[in-house]
């Protein structure tokens, strides 16, 4: 079909859809308000704005990504040329959750689409006044034979997953990635899965406290701790925890005043079954700031727990919410002892200005992506990468990645006929001292 082979389609309806987000964009703003109470400011930064940034970046180097790429050939196939081509994988389901609905909805479907593929996109049920919008746009925008939208509850994603697809991409939680990966695995379908896991933020004695402080408040209680690469809790050197926790209750106030349930800037969680899941993990903990809740407005204030037991609830299972615990370390091996009881996170962030201490971190810790002295930024550079290791997901994407991401590359060599060398063709008498030699020539 022409959309899964002409490049130039493929740009007109990026084109096209760029029109189409911007004429909705107030729409959008309103409806993730609507939701949960998502600010303005987080809605543009966050979600319309990365959406418009990723469309201009696509549309502006389709033409380039799309084209095939020559390799430097061996030695071995002499003469010949050799290129890597870039094939749609065909069918591609986009499974995207309620956290931020409406980024993690576009941003694939963005390079799916780019990539030359059929598109179907499942957006979360939990925010239907943003899956509306989506639905809208996607059908404002695109023929229903490229790319489609359908909304409902989990047994609509079932009976999606039931089906035969020729790529998968979800985001969402570690429990529903199985599912998604044991669903492909029945017809061999390739996946990217975007999950998350308990995220460390170490902070070492060196670091710039105030600053640290006012940084890890920041990307914690963003889009109210629903961010799956949020820091999910603090390792802190021993001797720098009580000044610490002075900064990070000054820079909450700061954020979002002394009752940030009247703050304009501070979302609410996404609905009660996930406010009653957070406010059970205060149960029995030493909440040193915060705690206030309203099941009426599904609301859960910026909280900190000092030194909660491993085994606690809060400690168990990613927390994905407003609630940040803070533990101490005494040296560097009961601070690894503490990350490496959890699976492979998502992200990992330090504050420090030992660098030598940083590098170590790096270096001996696996994690899908991060920070140093800062938290969740690195999402925002679509020349890196995204995406998790072991349980925190499997595959990569943002900027070029996310084309490559969906299209199969496929290998093609163009031998030359000006010349064909016998020896590779049978009968080989003779010829293995010569092809020995050979290889230990090239090699």
């Amino acid at each position: 079909m022409l959309f899964k082979t002409d490049i130039n389609y493929r740009k007109q309806s990026l084109v096209k859809l760029l029109n189409c987000v911007q004429k909705h964009e107030e729409e959008i703003i309103k409806a993730l308000y609507d939701d949960f109470k998502k600010p303005a400011f987080e809605a543009v930064v966050s979600e319309t704005g990365y959406i418009l940034s990723e469309l201009n970046h696509t549309i502006k180097n389709i033409h380039k990504w799309a084209k095939p790429t020559m390799v430097l050939p061996s030695l071995l196939n002499f003469p010949s040329t050799d290129y890597i081509y870039k094939e749609p994988y065909g069918k591609v389901l986009i499974m995207a959750p309620w956290n931020y609905p409406y980024q993690l909805a576009l941003c694939p479907l963005i390079a799916a689409v780019a990539a030359g593929n059929q598109v179907m996109v499942k957006p979360s049920e939990l925010t239907p006044n943003t899956s509306k919008i989506v639905a809208k746009i996607i059908e404002e925008t695109f023929d229903k034979n490229h790319v489609e939208c359908i909304q409902g509850n989990a047994d609509v994603a079932q009976e999606l997953l039931a089906k035969r697809w020729d790529y998968i991409f979800f985001t969402g939680s570690v429990a529903v990635g199985k599912i998604v990966a044991k669903a492909a695995a029945e017809n061999l379908t390739p996946v990217t899965l975007e999950l998350g896991g308990k995220n460390p933020c170490i902070i070492e004695e060196s670091a710039n406290l105030k600053l640290a402080a006012k940084r890890i408040v920041w990307g914690k209680f963003l889009n109210a701790g629903q961010t799956c690469i949020a820091p999910d809790y603090l390792l802190v050197s021993e001797k720098i925890k009580p000044a610490l926790i002075t900064h990070l209750k000054t820079e909450i106030i700061n954020a979002y005043g002394e009752n940030p349930e009247k703050s304009a800037d501070f979302p609410r969680i996404i609905n009660e079954k996930n406010w009653k899941r957070l406010t059970a993990m205060l149960a029995n903990e030493n909440i040193i700031f915060g705690g206030q809740t309203n099941i009426n407005d599904c609301y859960l204030a910026p909280t900190l727990i000092e030194e909660p037991n491993l085994n606690s609830l809060v400690m168990k299972e990613e927390i994905f919410g407003p609630i940040l615990p803070i533990l101490s370390y005494k040296n560097e091996s009961e601070m690894e002892r503490i990350i490496s009881s959890y699976e492979k996170p998502l992200s990992l962030f330090v504050f420090t200005d030992n660098n030598a201490f940083a590098q170590k971190i790096i270096q001996n810790l696996s994690f899908g992506g991060g920070c140093i002295n800062d938290t969740v930024i690195h999402f925002s550079n679509n020349r890196l990468p995204f995406g998790g290791v072991g349980h925190s997901g499997i595959g990569a994407y943002h900027g070029q990645r996310s084309f490559t991401t969906f299209s199969h590359q496929k290998a093609i060599i163009k031998k030359g006929n000006w010349l064909d060398i016998p020896i590779r063709y049978a009968p080989y008498e003779g010829k293995l001292k010569i092809l020995r030699g050979l290889l230990k020539w090239l090699t």
